[in-house]
């Protein structure tokens, strides 16, 4: 047994057999922690659990927990692809006991494991005891067979684990595998313990007490167990190395980087490989949880992993974006534990492809001032502030590339005079804000951002999480509580409920918090396009700035909305197929209850119109197909065919949104620019039903349409209504379509001779003082401008006018009441061999300012905006003939 993906399920499967719940990795992004940016332990999840406040219907638990330390307090960034096992992403295999078994047990399944099924070889071995727990330092000596010198005693709070300040606590037992003489380094406890020789393998936390405020600490009724063991670690010592980035995970990605930049990953540049190879990872995962990169929060600290990788492949001399091209090495090796990373495959390589082509822009740009400004400075001077804001501010070059930049030259940057002339901008924008009514108390929420920065919009994602109040707001002015019967906006650090903007509501729902603080949550809404605000009603207890929320969503509204969201995607293009591409988007609204949509349109809509619009949008709907999303740049967005929402403000990167397969060619049915949330699935929405039509406004129609149960109750009334019209026709139900049929087929019938006589009327004759007939050198021409005749019917003009001729050409535009104009010309079979009827109608199609054309020999046809230049068009055709 050597492989990762080997070791990873033998862990999970021992504990499988020894009555272990296997549980999913949860998300990266905590959902029940919203004191940590990312998850950085297997107990995270657990938290809850551990504290009483969750029950699960299982007592014991195993995880192969995804985590990432790269942000706050848990940061390893700086020392990745330089030592041997510091990573920003890495796999912690747990075992957990929630009251259930605890040392002794603990003990017993990780010496059997180590021992018998990974087969370590017990010399090599040692542990560690917190100096105080004899009943552990026993337990080992027993269980183990362990001399007492290979129990080391440790009176430090390395070996000894607290959740916080408060609540659960314990003595913890490490494992250590010693790889040899040969490595430098002591054991734990010793001078020499940082050395690479001894390496902690697993850590067993004993959770046997709870600390109170006040420094008391008791014991806990129900104690319990919490282990983490490092994957990469036991894989490296199972493979026979003391090195992390030499297990086969890792060499298989040091080696795709290897084979792209044609640098060996063994040389000089090995640590460039090794940080592209581990921050791969990190941002394929963080991706793959609905972190998006970004100047704010966890978005930030993936930027700055990304582009830190990014520097390091040009350092290996990659002349075009490398990241993205990783992607699917990292796939084929991690997939199967983590299908996430494979459903967001297209998604983290967009991101990736993305991120660095304008990176490689910045760092150019950034590199040529940096150089200018810095060029007479030497060893320990200090580089200008000003400048170093300037780079930030005009050309998006982060202060820690600056410093990153210039610390190899002994520069270092003036931070102080860097953050001044960023408080000035901030200041600046405070004072240029001006308006009246609401416009002028959201003032206020300047400053919010300024003290508390942007919150983390978790709902992509999902609809529970927890959040710490930053910032409460009521009458208009920040305060510090808010008392139960009241009402006030409330800011968090991090929010599943999605904030009003791009015609969607904002988010319902609860929150909770200790002392028995609940709150119904009225609506949310976005300040300065990165603050979530939601309007609370205190039911009961206190709110406070810097509490703890457990926050919901009114999960059944959201999934109305987002049915209705993604209906109006659905409709937007089932409009443009059938009233033509001059559809675009002026407004929506999306609720729970329905939806309405806003287009240009010159006239209203037939209601077959409607009808195909509706059908269409159906259609996609019955078949059920992925809802997908990926990260662009909205240049390349817009430029690939993403459409635009009506007045959303974008930055630089959007989200695109693609759903359905357009059964034509394959291709996205719709895909369009927008940050709303939307179902995961088509089949999701349930059903459209569109209710009518109307007009906003000269030029502007609207629709609205219902989906989902609300749709389903709208259909029980139109039953209602069937019934209804089958008393006006004096009929039975059943009967109603064949009466209305019959109706119908006599409207058709009546149409047909209308289309007949309006096409007899329009070949019976010319206009005024011109001739249709003539001949063109020995060619004979019938040319012909009609009104009042459907554009489709152009061609059965021509058939008609091609028997009359026996031989001859026959060039017929027909004009549209919106100006519009279509072409068609036919060439009889005799003559098809000298001209050509797609040529003829390319000319034609010119004159009406329009291009193209397409057709066959004998029969062609093409159209144009400006039917006034008919005539024109006539004659440019005419000329074409004589040559």
């Amino acid at each position: 047994m050597s492989g990762v993906n080997e070791i990873r399920s033998t862990f999970l499967d021992y504990f499988a057999k020894n009555g272990h719940q296997v549980v999913e990795s949860s998300p990266l992004v905590p959902r029940n922690d919203p004191t940590l940016m990312f998850t950085n332990a297997g107990m995270v999840q657990f938290k809850n659990v551990f504290t009483g406040i969750e029950k699960r219907p299982y007592s014991r638990a195993a995880t192969s927990q995804k985590c990432v330390r790269a942000g706050g307090k848990h940061n390893d960034l700086d020392n990745v692809g330089y030592t041997a096992r510091h990573h920003t992403f890495f796999e912690m295999l747990g075992n957990f006991s929630f009251g259930d078994y605890f040392k002794e047990n603990a003990i017993e399944f990780a010496w059997n494991l180590i021992t018998r099924e990974f087969e370590l070889p017990v010399d090599k071995l040692l542990v560690t005891v917190y100096s105080e727990d004899d009943e552990a330092f026993g337990l080992w000596k027993r269980i183990a067979g362990l001399p007492e010198s290979k129990i080391i005693r440790i009176p430090t709070s390395d070996n000894f684990w607290q959740m916080g300040d408060t609540g659960p606590c314990g003595p913890c037992s490490e494992i250590f595998y010693d790889h040899g003489a040969h490595i430098p380094g002591g054991p734990p406890g010793s001078p020499d313990a940082d050395g690479d020789r001894f390496i902690e393998i697993w850590n067993l936390v004993f959770m046997q007490f709870e600390q109170l405020p006040g420094g008391e600490r008791v014991s806990l009724p129900r104690p319990s167990i919490d282990t983490g063991m490092g994957l990469e670690r036991i894989s490296a010592v199972l493979q026979g190395t003391h090195d992390n980035y030499e297990i086969d995970l890792m060499r298989a990605l040091t080696g795709a980087v290897e084979e792209l930049t044609d640098v060996p990953a063994t040389g000089p540049q090995k640590a460039s490989h090794r940080v592209i190879a581990d921050h791969l990872r990190a941002a394929t995962f963080l991706v793959s949880d609905g972190v998006l990169p970004s100047n704010e929060g966890r978005g930030y600290v993936l930027r700055r992993i990304m582009r830190r990788a990014m520097r390091h492949a040009q350092l290996l001399g990659a002349r075009d974006p490398l990241m993205h091209r990783l992607v699917p090495v990292l796939v084929r090796e991690m997939g199967r534990a983590y299908p996430e990373i494979v459903r967001a495959e297209a998604l983290v390589a967009e991101t990736l492809r993305l991120e660095e082509t304008r990176f490689r822009k910045t760092l150019e740009r950034g590199l040529s001032i940096l150089e200018g400004e810095s060029e007479g400075l030497g060893s320990g001077a200090k580089f200008s502030g000003e400048t170093a804001f300037k780079l930030y501010d005009t050309f998006g070059f982060p202060l820690d590339l600056t410093e990153d930049a210039l610390r190899a030259r002994g520069i270092s940057v003036d931070v102080p005079a860097f953050s001044a002339a960023m408080e000035r901008q901030r200041a600046e924008a405070r004072a240029s804000w001006a308006g009246s009514g609401e416009a002028a108390t959201d003032t206020v929420w300047f400053g919010v951002r300024d003290d508390v920065g942007a919150s983390e919009f978790l709902g992509y994602e999902t609809q529970t999480a927890e959040g710490a109040v930053t910032a409460l707001i009521a009458d208009g002015r920040r305060v510090n509580e808010i008392g139960a019967g009241t009402r006030g906006l409330v800011v968090l650090n991090q929010t599943p409920f999605y904030g009003e903007s791009g015609g969607q509501v904002g988010d319902t729902g609860r929150f909770a918090g200790e002392g028995g603080f609940t709150a119904r949550v009225l609506g949310t809404q976005k300040k300065l396009g990165e603050i979530f605000v939601h309007e609370v009603e205190v039911e009961s207890g206190t709110l406070t700035v810097g509490a703890a929320l457990a926050l919901v969503v009114d999960g059944e509204r959201r999934q109305a909305i987002r049915a209705n969201h993604s209906a109006t995607h659905l409709l937007h293009e089932a409009l443009r197929r059938v009233l033509g591409d001059h559809v675009a988007q002026k407004g929506s609204l999306v609720a729970a209850d329905r939806l309405r949509f806003d287009f240009s349109h010159p006239r209203p809509l037939e209601e077959t119109e409607l009808r195909a619009v509706e059908d269409i949008a159906n259609r996609m709907v019955l078949r059920n197909e992925p809802v997908v999303t990926r990260l662009m740049a909205v240049d390349d967005a817009i430029t690939s065919g993403a459409r635009a929402l009506f007045g959303e403000k974008y930055g630089e990167e959007v989200r695109v949104v693609s759903m359905g397969t357009d059964p034509g060619n394959g291709a996205p049915y719709s895909v369009e620019l927008c940050g709303g949330t939307h179902v995961a699935r088509t089949g999701d929405i349930g059903l459209v039903s569109v209710l009518g039509e109307s007009a906003v406004a000269a030029g502007v129609r609207r629709i609205e349409a219902m989906t989902a149960d609300v749709a389903r109750h709208h259909l029980n009334e139109q039953t209602r209504a069937l019934r209804a019209a089958a008393g006006l026709l004096k009929a039975s139900v059943p009967e109603v379509e064949a009466r209305v049929g019959q109706l119908v087929e006599e409207r058709r019938k009546l149409e047909r001779e209308l289309g007949d006589a309006r096409r007899k009327l329009a070949m019976g004759g010319g206009t005024a003082g011109e001739e249709p007939l003539r001949m063109v050198g020995s060619v004979k021409l019938l040319a012909r401008q009609v009104t009042g005749i459907d554009l489709k019917d152009l061609k059965s003009l021509v058939d008609e006018g091609k028997k009359r001729l026996g031989s001859g050409i026959v060039a017929i535009v027909g004009v549209t009441e919106e100006g519009r104009a279509g072409i068609v010309v036919g060439v009889t079979e005799d003559l098809t061999a000298t001209y050509d009827a797609v040529a003829l109608v390319r000319r034609g199609a010119e004159a009406l300012g329009g291009k193209g054309g397409g057709g066959r020999p004998d029969m062609a046809q093409a159209g144009g905006p400006d039917g006034e230049r008919a005539a024109e068009a006539l004659a440019a055709i005419e000329s074409a003939l004589a040559g």
